[in-house]
């Protein structure tokens, strides 16, 4: 921490260098936390995230009530929540919108729907080391 004292007014300024460093490293440390999320936690997430709680409820395939519920402390957030919570802090990366959009997707699905999968042997002489599989 850079900290530096007017001196005209005698007010004292303090600068952190990095500050993006500074807050993917506490995003970081809460992803290690053993126990659930508290709501103050939940809500420096949400914004690390750069979400409002509309977004975040959005996402997490919930209702931004339930997100303000969880970042006030009325209603603990969920084993599940959590986890998903956190799965998608630490999966943050740039262009990664459109996973974003697949877990939006997947609550959104009233019925489980399976998908086909086919299976098939590489062919001889080739180097794939696993079988290939097409949708």
């Amino acid at each position: 921490m850079e900290v530096s004292r007017c001196p005209q007014c005698g007010e004292i300024e303090v600068a952190i260098p990095q500050i993006e460093d500074l807050h993917r490293a506490i995003a970081h440390a809460l992803l290690r936390k053993p126990t659930r999320l508290t709501p103050e936690e939940i809500q420096y997430l949400r914004t690390y995230l750069a979400w409002s709680g509309a977004e975040l409820a959005a996402h997490m395939g919930t209702t931004p009530e339930t997100v303000s519920r969880w970042e006030h402390g009325a209603t603990p957030i969920g084993k599940t929540a959590d986890r998903l919570l956190r799965l998608v802090v630490a999966t943050r990366l740039p262009g990664s919108a459109d996973v974003l959009e697949t877990l939006r997707g997947i609550t959104a699905t009233e019925r489980p729907q399976s998908i086909r999968l086919s299976l098939a042997r590489a062919q001889a002489g080739s180097h794939a080391a696993f079988p290939v599989v097409t949708l």
